[in-house]
């Protein structure tokens, strides 16, 4: 990357609407985001979010491709490499263990190698290639926070499947960015009738987590668009984060009968992902690759006769 690319980057990020687009793709990962979702969001006009998008293009820090009929955006993260190499390329001339910690991963990428061709290895950068069952703070059982707005559906519904599919090796909780206060009636219902306890069941503040004292959380799972927007707090244990978003049955108008069906789906698709991942041998995966298999399981999408053969 040369100055004028990396000035180009730079400036596209420095406007408050690009920085939260961008903000918002690395959460989506990459499933990447339609920029109707994007707009709706952010609250930002089509049309203004166009332009946006095109100026981000042209600096190389988001790419888009078509899936069907939409328009899919996704954060382009080799140029956000590029323009951190170009930032460290002179880090602590050249001698990166006398950097930061918080430099260091930099560092291993943006200096260059030593006469044998090898660049440093750091303590970072290798914290990502160890196993899950080496790293200090994911130990058994994992604790897997579900996130929404309103911590009054979606997020409970997954906190039920994943304690029945945990099977012990997971303990699951779920919050909201703005808790309604009460569980979804229809929620209750559904769950009653796939004989669930519910008597437990709160709607709640992500701040509980947050707080000293809390569970120290191993993973954390955005299951709605608007509250993987949002900053999160600072979590104890430095959890590894995935946005597995599906369909708002709380959302939905309809009959009786066609509700209890959005949340059926709903319910159906959480729990689908919840098996897989409780499927992973956590212990042999280091953290790129689960990171990667979490992006996978997120875009998970049920056909309609995967719904019905379910019952």
């Amino acid at each position: 990357m040369d100055t004028k690319h990396a000035i180009a980057s730079l400036s596209a990020l420095a406007q408050e609407t690009r920085l939260d687009v961008y903000r918002l793709l690395i959460r989506a990962g990459g499933e990447g985001m339609p920029a109707g979702e994007i707009a709706r969001t952010l609250g930002v006009p089509p049309n203004t979010l166009s332009s946006h998008l095109a100026l981000m293009a042209n600096a190389g820090l988001v790419t888009s491709s078509r899936v069907g009929r939409s328009i899919i955006y996704n954060a382009n993260y080799d140029g956000m490499r590029d323009l951190l190499v170009f930032l460290t390329e002179d880090c602590c001339q050249g001698n990166p263990e006398v950097c930061s910690p918080s430099l260091q991963a930099l560092a291993a990428a943006a200096c260059p190698p030593d006469r044998y061709g090898a660049r440093p290895v750091l303590a970072e950068s290798a914290a990502w290639s160890a196993p899950m069952s080496e790293r200090p703070s994911l130990e058994s059982p994992y604790n897997v926070l579900f996130l929404c707005t309103g911590n009054s559906a979606r997020s409970i519904m997954a906190e039920c499947a994943m304690t029945r599919w945990g099977q012990g090796r997971f303990n699951a909780y779920s919050a909201g960015s703005q808790p309604r206060g009460a569980v979804h009636p229809k929620a209750i219902e559904l769950l009653k009738r796939l004989n669930y306890k519910t008597d437990h069941l709160r709607s709640k503040s992500w701040d509980e987590f947050a707080a000293p004292g809390a569970p120290e959380l191993d993973f954390v799972f955005t299951v709605c668009d608007s509250a993987a927007s949002e900053p999160c707090p600072a979590w104890p244990g430095q959890p590894m984060s995935a946005h597995w978003g599906v369909e708002d049955p709380a959302a939905f108008v309809g009959s009786d009968e066609r509700i209890r069906k959005v949340f059926k789906r709903s319910y159906l698709e959480l729990e689908c992902r919840i098996k897989i991942f409780t499927s992973l041998r956590l212990e042999a995966l280091d953290k790129l690759s689960l990171r990667n298999r979490l992006a996978e399981i997120g875009r998970i999408r049920l056909s309609e006769d995967e719904v019905a053969a379910a019952g």
